[in-house]
């Protein structure tokens, strides 16, 4: 029997409408992602096959060539030299341990080197190369390179590093570098990701390190790809990194080097300054360092043997340290006097041996005095009674101002470490500083430069050449940058009374060449080259009224730490300045006999640009400056013999 057939629904066309529209969805859909995935798969697939692989293409920094630096004449004295070294990834090493293991096996690597490694590593980011070890051969660095497939992360390459051909000689000039540390990751505020790598050199002293920024350049990078074992496969594109400025100096190589080896053996300090455009040099600084040391690495004895060295090898007393400047003040103290019109050049004083101020005496170096004496009598013989009784009638603050104006107890704007300010003291100063009232004996000490007063070799060159030239010379370190010379300044008039300035010149001129002159011994019979100077003579210990009655111990008698301090400042040639010259010896003993000889040799030195011949000293001297030289020329022939063992290392 035959089922009644049933009637079609009402929908179904409209079902069928659906159907047609979702299909065309779904097919355009598909279409849609057949299209990315020809772009994905075809177009782009050398891209992301590589993304594929771990992400395996990295970015790494380019550290850019160090600045070199070159003394005035172009001499190379801080240079970039070769480095072969192996670095590490932690990202790209996967098992570290490992790792190191099998590089021990190839190259030289002792445990203390592998903690250290693997403690540097867990302080950087995992893409910061850690450097291994440097200074490899040639056979080291072929060998790791061979091997490279089971050393995934390590890498041998060729890098820069700091060498400073001339040893010590610049030391205390240029400084040195040194890799980062924590220290200065502190204290710099340089977001330079170049900072983060390890052992990445800065500047740690000296010019190196105040024209840092300058000195360093700026990084490159580079993009590679690498597989997944972390073989470099192939370099992708790179910026190069920009190199730092080279820095040219106004140091004059051979003339540091002849003062250098002219100060060796004491604890010592020379500078000499151009008067008329404020070069300076030579900064002369005994004893010294060889800053080659510390870039390498310095083993803690030879470290140790310096830190503990009496004479202070560390310290660059050119700039750095400060002394009482003694009688190298005294032309101060004149000159303030002087413009501030309490006293002219034709009054006398009487000198018998001391003056009487407030209950207190205050000796002359001369016991039984000098007589009457006038200004030209007062700097010519170094009388100490004269300039109490100046210092009474014009008072410390007028002494301070004049100091000031001539360099004294102020810094002086030139790129090394720790440039001392010095101290013109004044009476608000002690307030402030001391929170004590100003005393009439502290007026007197400070007039020949003892008592609060301090300056430092540097302010001492810097006084005297603008006795020389009555202008306000600056020193100049920096001759130029990357070729570009900077600014000279010949500096503004003082504005003190040529008179007064010429009195000053001719009784300087007489300490060197007249004979009651306390620098008479240290003049120089070349009468182009003639010296206008002053002996100094600053004591580091105070004499009590019982040793004066029995006669004050001689300075050869005391031990060396309790001997006075020994300094002279000179111009010349007098008659057409060139060039200020300022020496201290550290407890030297007197001026005269310790600190004047070697500058009347680093003078003459200068001025003939070669070691002076002995027609240029007095006959009584030229025996002892003749043994002076040959110790000195054998001094330099030892020096270059090891600089050069040193480079063919």
């Amino acid at each position: 029997m035959k089922k009644p057939r049933k009637d079609p629904p009402e929908n179904t066309g409209l079902t069928t409408r659906r159907a047609i529209i979702m299909g065309g969805a779904q097919l355009a859909v598909m279409g849609v992602l057949g299209l990315r995935m020809r772009e994905l798969q075809v177009k782009q697939a050398d891209q992301y096959r590589l993304l594929a692989e771990e992400n395996r293409i990295n970015i790494r920094l380019l550290p850019p060539a160090r600045g070199q630096i070159f003394d005035r004449t172009g001499f190379p004295i801080a240079v970039n030299e070769p480095n072969y070294r192996i670095t590490i990834v932690r990202e790209d090493a996967g098992d570290i341990d490992e790792v190191l293991y099998r590089l021990s096996r190839i190259v030289s690597l002792s445990p203390e080197k592998i903690d250290e490694t693997k403690a540097e590593l867990k302080r950087r980011s995992p893409f910061v190369p850690v450097t291994i070890l440097d200074r490899l051969s040639w056979d080291d660095v072929a060998e790791v390179s061979a091997n490279a497939p089971a050393l995934p992360g390590v890498t041998a390459d060729l890098g820069l590093s700091r060498a400073y051909p001339l040893g010590a000689d610049f030391a205390h000039v240029i400084g040195y570098v040194g890799p980062v540390s924590d220290f200065d990751l502190n204290r710099i505020e340089d977001p330079d990701p170049l900072l983060q790598i390890p052992r990445f050199q800065i500047g740690k002293t000296g010019v190196e390190l105040k024209e840092e920024r300058e000195l360093r350049g700026k990084a490159g990078t580079k993009r590679i790809e690498v597989n997944a074992v972390g073989r470099v496969i192939r370099e992708l594109d790179r910026e190069e990194a920009l190199a730092g400025q080279d820095i040219q100096l106004t140091i004059d190589t051979e003339l540091q080097n002849w003062v250098q080896a002219r100060l060796a053996g004491e604890a010592a300090s020379a500078v000499i300054m151009d008067v008329q455009t404020g070069d300076l040099l030579a900064l002369g600084s005994a004893p010294t360092f060889d800053p080659n040391l510390f870039v390498r690495g310095i083993s803690t004895t030879d470290y140790n043997a310096l830190l503990n060295d009496p004479y202070r090898p560390f310290r660059s007393k050119a700039v750095q340290d400060i002394y009482p400047p003694g009688s190298t003040f005294k032309m101060i103290t004149a000159l303030a006097a002087f413009e501030a019109g309490l006293v002219d050049a034709n009054e006398t004083v009487r000198c018998v041996g001391h003056k009487e101020v407030a209950d207190t005496r205050f000796h002359c170096w001369k016991r039984a005095g000098h007589g009457n004496v006038d200004l030209f009598k007062s700097i010519t013989e170094s009388c100490d009674v004269y300039y109490y009784d100046l210092a009474l009638r014009v008072g410390i603050d007028t002494i301070a101002e004049m100091a000031r104006k001539l360099g004294v107890g102020v810094r002086h704007d030139i790129p090394m470490s720790a440039v001392a300010s010095g101290l013109a003291p004044d009476k608000a100063w002690k307030r402030e500083v001391r929170d004590q009232d100003w005393r009439i004996g502290d007026t007197v000490n400070a007039s020949i430069g003892q008592g609060y007063v301090l300056s430092s070799p540097l302010q001492l060159a810097v006084m005297t050449a603008r006795l020389a030239t009555g202008k306000s010379v600056e020193p100049r370190l920096i001759k130029s940058r990357d070729g570009v010379e900077t600014g000279i300044s010949g500096g503004q008039d003082l504005g003190i009374t040529g008179g007064t300035l010429d009195t000053i010149r001719r009784s300087m001129y007489a300490v060197s060449n007249e004979r009651r002159g306390t620098g008479y011994r240290s003049r120089t019979v070349n009468t182009a080259f003639k010296m206008a100077g002053k002996t100094g003579t600053s004591q580091v210990r105070r004499i009590t009224a019982a040793e004066r009655a029995r006669g004050v111990t001689r300075n050869q008698d005391l031990p060396w730490e309790r001997r006075d301090h020994a300094l002279w400042v000179n111009y010349a040639p007098f008659d057409n300045p060139r060039i200020a010259v300022s020496v201290i010896v550290e407890h030297g003993g007197g001026g005269s006999t310790a600190a004047a000889p070697i500058g009347r040799d680093i003078t003459l030195r200068a001025l003939y640009g070669d070691t002076p011949p002995l027609s240029a000293y007095p006959n009584a001297a030229r025996a002892d400056v003749r043994n002076t030289f040959r110790q000195m020329e054998a001094l330099l022939r030892s020096l270059d013999s090891d600089r050069n063992q040193g480079s063919k290392a």
